[in-house]
């Protein structure tokens, strides 16, 4: 793809993102999202080969229905209220066909299928832009209409999103695969805590895009896609290696990192609105979360991958790929936690 075309195709997906975060006429929100589905696809094409296509069809047929669904929220909600306006007082028929479509197009369970689908068919490059910057704008919308969402359908669906995102990560191999269940799992707590906080999901999808943003290009630096890949790196760049680590051990939310931040909060805010079976469960379920990263861990920095020759190093060759954000976003991804009571005050 020529870059100028890349960059035109791009500004079309930020804009379409900033239409809707900023819209207040649902029509405008709605078309918010067309724009952005349709440029997003060249993006998840970039590499053209049959994977990709595949993994954009599904993608554009899943955000099809999404939108399709949103816009009959949308009407039902124009035919009770007789307005456009994006307002905190929805019918709550349409809050509920509303959820389902945004639901669907952040891929929280039971509609969480095209997720690791779409991203292991995808480069790792595309695969950051679909974890990351395509999380924004239904998570905004959802925020908007957070007071009237039905609390039943948004707990059972960030429960099973948070139990699927452990148990779909234990038995993967490839990474993206890995970073798909772990986006499943994230957004199931960002949805646990949207009725009782929705300050408090902002702050973990703040977080999250940092740590998920640092993995992605850690993997792209290492030009790894497999765990097996991986276990060569602490013979090619033994730095990144022990970084990788931390960083997995952040993502699991280990306390003294930034990952841990996020969960700390949203157990505390649950607890306080007396939900103990709730935060019980998505700390038991953080558990398989942190297993398979502690198995990225593992393969990275612990093993020495297996050789028939004598000689275990690689030669190092002069790198080629800029690394200037990596430093700034390790940091970020591992040594917020001081801030913690600056951040509990914007609640």
């Amino acid at each position: 793809m020529k870059p100028s075309i890349f960059i035109i195709i791009m500004l079309t997906v930020i804009s379409g993102t900033m239409i809707v975060m900023t819209a207040s006429h649902w029509l405008m929100v709605w078309i918010g999202f067309e724009m952005n589905l349709l440029a997003i696809i060249p993006i998840l094409m970039k590499k053209y080969n049959p994977r990709t296509t595949e993994a954009a069809t599904k993608y554009f047929l899943t955000q099809a229905t999404a939108s399709m669904l949103l816009m009959m929220g949308i009407i039902i909600n124009l035919l009770h209220s007789e307005q456009w306006t994006v307002s905190k007082d929805l019918n709550p028929m349409a809050s509920i066909v509303m959820t389902t479509a945004l639901a669907m197009k952040l891929g929280l369970a039971p509609f969480h299928f095209w997720v690791p689908e779409v991203t292991q068919g995808i480069s790792m490059s595309s695969g950051l832009v679909l974890l990351t910057w395509q999380k924004i704008a239904p998570l905004s919308i959802l925020y908007q209409i957070s007071p009237t969402i039905n609390p039943n359908l948004l707990l059972t669906m960030a429960t099973m999103s948070v139990m699927i995102g452990g148990w779909g990560g234990l038995n993967q191999t490839q990474l993206r695969k890995i970073m798909a269940y772990s986006s499943i799992a994230h957004m199931g707590w960002m949805a646990a805590i949207m009725m009782y906080s929705p300050t408090m999901m902002i702050l973990n999808l703040t977080i999250y895009i940092i740590m998920t943003l640092t993995t992605f290009m850690l993997f792209m630096y290492n030009s790894t896609t497999t765990t097996s890949s991986l276990s060569q790196t602490w013979n090619k760049t033994p730095l990144i290696t022990s970084f990788i680590l931390v960083l997995m051990m952040s993502l699991g939310g280990l306390p003294p990192l930034s990952g841990f931040i996020p969960k700390w909060m949203i157990i505390q805010e649950l607890t306080k609105n007396e939900m103990i079976m709730m935060p019980t469960l998505l700390a038991m379920t953080a558990l398989l979360n942190l297993y398979f990263y502690m198995r990225l861990t593992y393969t990275t920095a612990l093993t020495m991958f297996p050789s028939n020759n004598c000689m275990k190093m690689k030669w190092r060759f002069e790198r080629t790929k800029k690394t200037i954000l990596l430093p700034p976003l390790i940091v970020m991804s591992t040594m917020l936690l001081p801030l913690t009571p600056m951040l509990s005050i914007l609640d």
